[in-house]
């Protein structure tokens, strides 16, 4: 009776991390839903969670800005990877080896990776049930350090929090739901599903109705491509200055081209963003990066991405990945706006 009294007590740590490492093995595709939240020092920015699975290395990830309703969609096949923002009709396509190349807090596969890679990954009990402590990695992201996975008594991932190396939670993932017999298909995976198609023009044979301005509206772009203000970033790296700014005219508008020179010299071009009317696909050999306000295309010398109805290019041979999402990251505060009209 001793013997049974003592085996009804927690799990040991290697029957979690196995419970726990099975359940996501052996699903042939998973959907979770949720948010995920990213602090910087001043703020955080919210996000609405859907991620989908597929044995075989089939992704698909919907994040949407809670804030300016800003989405973007991250989709993995059988062909490429891409990030796609719909409201544009854009984008990325990468040749990336994503997600296996960083840690990602919103993916199950990915978490069960950075239990398999740390030895020295801790399990402890919680209230709930358990809490699993892991190193990440993140490579273009130095201030990270380790993460937090919260199971509830059934073994099911609940939270995740990522921290820096000040102990400070940076990255919060929440799961309101995780549905690991989804049934998804490849059919649920396809580019196609995203793009947006450029509607017919409607013909005008009246000769009362002035055909030409129905038949040619100007498209947002062309009411929205005028720069009024120059943002700056808050991120500067130390003995680096902004030594030039120049406005230039476009087809669609302006362009505004920031020179920082000094120890990292730099080049931040800003210009309205602009919906197309087919896909515009961008090729890029390099990264998926998770900003504070939307996801970029990282390479090895340049960060493209788009937030608040700008688009935005960061080039250097000399800044670090790191510095690159500093300074990204560091744009967009309403207090760093100069008025340039």
């Amino acid at each position: 009776m001793l013997l049974c009294m003592c085996g009804c007590g927690k799990e040991s740590k290697d029957d979690v991390l196995k419970d726990f490492k099975n359940s996501i093995k052996n699903t042939k595709s998973y959907k979770v839903t949720g948010n995920m939240e990213i602090s910087n020092d001043e703020e955080t920015f919210t996000y609405s969670l859907e991620s989908y699975y597929l044995k075989d290395n089939y992704y698909k990830v919907i994040l949407v800005n809670q804030t300016n309703n800003h989405e973007q969609i991250i989709l993995k096949n059988n062909e490429d990877i891409y990030v796609i923002t719909p409201a544009l009709n854009k984008s990325f396509k990468f040749q990336s080896e994503w997600p296996s190349s960083s840690s990602q807090a919103y993916l199950l596969n990915s978490l069960l990776k950075d239990i398999e890679d740390d030895s020295k990954s801790e399990v402890t009990e919680s209230d709930k049930g358990y809490v699993i402590k892991t190193k990440v990695n993140y490579p273009n992201n130095n201030e990270l350090s380790y993460q937090k996975i919260y199971l509830n008594n059934k073994k099911q991932v609940e939270k995740v929090e990522v921290y820096n190396t000040k102990d400070i939670v940076k990255i919060k993932v929440t799961f309101d739901k995780v549905d690991l017999k989804a049934g998804l298909k490849e059919k649920d995976f396809k580019l196609e599903d995203y793009v947006k198609e450029e509607e017919p023009k409607e013909e005008c044979n009246d000769p009362r109705e002035n055909c030409e301005n129905n038949n040619s509206q100007d498209t947002p772009s062309k009411e929205t491509a005028t720069i009024e203000d120059i943002i700056y970033p808050l991120y500067i790296p130390s003995n680096t200055y902004l030594t030039s700014s120049e406005k230039i005219d476009t087809e669609n508008g302006n362009r505004v081209i920031l020179t920082f020179s000094g120890d990292k010299n730099f080049v931040l071009i800003e210009e309205k963003s602009l919906a197309q009317s087919t896909m515009e696909i961008v090729p890029v050999y390099g990264e998926p990066l998770l900003l504070t306000e939307s996801i970029g295309a990282l390479s090895a010398n340049s960060l493209s991405w788009d937030a608040n109805d700008m688009s935005y290019y960061l080039a250097s041979t000399e800044l670090t990945p790191s510095e690159m999402q500093l300074i990204a990251n560091s744009l967009g505060n309403e207090t760093l706006v100069s008025n340039t009209k």
